[in-house]
């Protein structure tokens, strides 16, 4: 089987390919702003004192399942 030029041997058209690439290389950076934009939206204060509460739930869970035990 012949390949045709500016095509790979199963047939797929190489520009097109090289089109997609460039297309999904642009949308890289803007997903990269987009994850940045809800990063400076999230409350890292807040975060750390959910996280410590939530430490502290588990450790009291834990520490009433030792003693009805």
């Amino acid at each position: 089987m012949a390949k045709k030029p500016g095509q790979t041997q199963a047939g797929t058209s190489i520009q097109q390919v090289k089109q997609q690439n460039q297309q999904a290389s642009a949308g890289k950076a803007g997903q990269q702003q987009y994850g940045a934009e809800f990063g400076s939206e999230t409350d890292a204060q807040e975060v750390k004192a959910r996280n410590a509460k939530s430490a502290q739930n588990k450790q009291q869970a834990s520490s009433n399942n030792q003693q009805q035990q």
